[in-house]
């Protein structure tokens, strides 16, 4: 029988119960008026039929009174009943734990008549009780609970089970509770909130006024509400602890994709179908190819986006690491189809595994690290102090005509010298002159195209130095060269004595990296070049030889000794020449 159908008996029970409570009203008035009319007519037999149909009545009305003690008992059960049924759909249907609380409580003294009501929960971390809620009759807050029996409170938590006093202040149970006697409790009941085995909290209400207010059906029905009100209170807590580790959760999220985002370094994951699974904004700079175009993509159709052909390559490295199980590095040197300059990226690829050490793909790190390559390219022929001044190096190493100046030096007599020594002792030797080459050239800014066996060819005026002052740069490198070897050559032994021949000449070239696709270098090409070796080629040990472009730039600055005029192979013109002698 659901409520509704409950509900219309029980009121067909009342309105019957009121209908025989009207006749044995009506029996009882005409009983009276009987016996008045037996005394006036002085009628034994009437009397007697009086009080037989009396002693008939009496039972009756006992029974009666005794259904209608019943009926209102059932019709409170009812009520309740229907009460504890609706604040249970209300609990299930809220996770909020504050509401459901003060529901809890509102309807503990609604149900039992109480003055007012407190829910305490124990404290998951420390143990300790506490009140959770705390209302009254008006089903407002109690901002400051107290005077309640901690001690009452204390022994339903120790023992798991309700307990109720009518009158608390005469039962011998609480003779010796002083917090019952000074507050002056009277009517007390509290039932624990049991949750499967573990007690989590209590239900507490009182009335201190008023003695009898709760009965044992009160008890069985506030344990019974109890329990249900200790599961809505454990997924309330559940719910605010899944939401609070949701919210760290999103929150960690956010994290991560804001680190991912921000990381210099592009990230790429592959799922074990081969599909992009992540690809942050740094994968889509360096590569060239933007999220959008990536997501649940094969890997290597997004590779080869890049540059035809090298998903084939980033194929292999992702087998080896999956095969394998162990981390790949690898640089690779990519021609985008999007973009006009050179790309050297650095793969640093690596197994992707769960906590379970599972494996769910291959996490790839990429970075662009052209500048770098380029950068230590320069190193090997710029001056340390010039190659921060470089801020665009696919510029400056863009090939371009300019006037400029030229310097070779050759160590003389090298060639008769190394019959003598072994390879290993040569290279050591050949070197330290080679430094005293390079030092003087990085202090005037020159560039060192190459090292070419025994001689050295350093530049002045190109894109990566420009200079104004170029050919004085490279007579004072020149000059300086002979003076700093003289002062060296005082701590070698004779036998391993040797000096330079140095030529030196301005005029147009061209300088740029050339080279093929898998090497490259500056350098520079054109007729300056060639005359210069030229002039280094007619001096003799010791001699400095410069142009006459070169005199006509430092004449007011050094002194020279005119030399006779030469031919250069490839000039009609015969050139003439200078030996430098120093300083004015």
């Amino acid at each position: 029988m659901d409520n509704t159908s409950k509900g219309t008996y029980t009121l067909r029970v009342q309105e019957d119960f009121s209908r025989m409570a009207s006749l044995f009203t009506e029996l009882d008035k005409l009983v009276v008026e009987q016996r008045k009319n037996a005394e006036l007519i002085n009628s034994e037999v009437l009397e007697e039929a009086t009080r037989d149909l009396n002693r008939i009545l009496l039972p009756g009305r006992r029974i009666l009174d005794t259904l209608e003690r019943q009926i209102k008992d059932h019709e409170q059960e009812r009520i309740q009943l229907r009460a504890l049924q609706d604040v249970g759909s209300a609990l299930n249907s809220s996770f909020n734990l504050v509401e459901v609380l003060n529901v809890v409580m509102d309807t503990m003294i609604k149900i039992t008549g109480a003055e007012r009501g407190f829910l305490m929960l124990i404290d998951e971390e420390n143990g300790d009780l506490s009140v959770q809620a705390a209302r009254n009759i008006n089903q407002q807050s109690i901002e400051d609970p107290s005077e309640i029996s901690l001690s009452l409170i204390d022994e339903v938590l120790d023992s798991g089970t309700p307990l109720l006093t009518t009158n608390a202040q005469n039962d011998p149970r609480f003779s010796n509770r002083q917090s019952i006697i000074s507050y002056n409790l009277r009517s007390l009941l509290c039932v624990p909130l049991n949750l499967k085995d573990d007690t989590i909290g209590v239900i507490y209400v009182d009335n201190r006024i008023t003695a009898g207010i709760f009965r044992e059906g009160h008890r069985d029905l506030m344990a019974a509400f109890a329990n249900q009100a200790a599961v809505a209170i454990e997924n309330a807590r559940l719910f605010r602890q899944i939401r609070s580790q949701l919210a760290e959760i999103t929150a960690m999220k956010t994290l991560m994709d804001d680190v991912f985002a921000s990381m210099a370094s592009g990230v790429i994951t592959i799922d074990n179908d081969d599909q992009v699974s992540l690809y942050n904004p740094a994968a889509g700079r360096i590569l060239g190819v933007p999220g959008s175009h990536v997501e649940s993509r094969p890997y290597k159709e997004v590779f080869n986006e890049v540059d035809p052909g090298l998903g084939i390559t980033i194929e292999e490295m992702v087998s080896f690491v999956k095969k394998e199980g162990k981390d790949h590095v690898v640089e690779l040197d990519v021609t985008p189809q999007n973009s006009e300059n050179d790309l050297t990226i650095s793969l640093n690829l690596s197994p992707l595994r769960d906590v379970q050490q599972k494996t769910l793909g291959v996490a790839m790190v990429v970075d662009d690290i052209s500048e770098k390559k380029r950068m230590e390219s320069v190193k090997k022929y710029l001056p340390p102090s010039l190659v921060d001044r470089v801020r665009d190096l696919d510029s400056a190493q863009r090939p371009q005509r300019r006037s400029m100046t030229v310097m070779f030096a050759d160590v003389t007599g090298y060639s008769t010298f190394s019959e003598k020594l072994e390879p290993e002792q040569l290279v050591e030797i050949i070197n330290e002159y080679f430094t005293v080459a390079a030092e003087a050239i990085n202090e005037q800014f020159g560039v060192i195209d190459k090292f070419m066996g025994d001689a050295v060819m350093a530049l002045y005026n190109t894109q990566l130095n420009p200079q104004e002052d170029h050919a004085e740069r490279a007579v004072r490198t020149a000059l300086n060269m002979q003076a700093a070897l003289d002062e060296y050559l005082l701590s070698v032994p004779a036998d391993r004595h040797l000096h330079f021949s140095i030529g030196i000449h301005t005029g147009e070239a061209v300088a740029g990296n050339v080279g093929s696709s898998f090497r490259k270098d500056f350098t520079v090409i054109g007729d300056a070049v060639n005359l210069a070796k030229r002039l280094e080629e007619n001096a003799h040990t010791k001699e400095i030889v410069i142009s006459q472009s070169v005199y006509n730039s430092v004449k007011d600055l050094v002194n020279v000794v005119a030399r006779e005029p030469m031919k250069v192979k490839g000039r009609e013109a015969l050139e003439h020449t200078y030996l430098l002698t120093g300083f004015k």
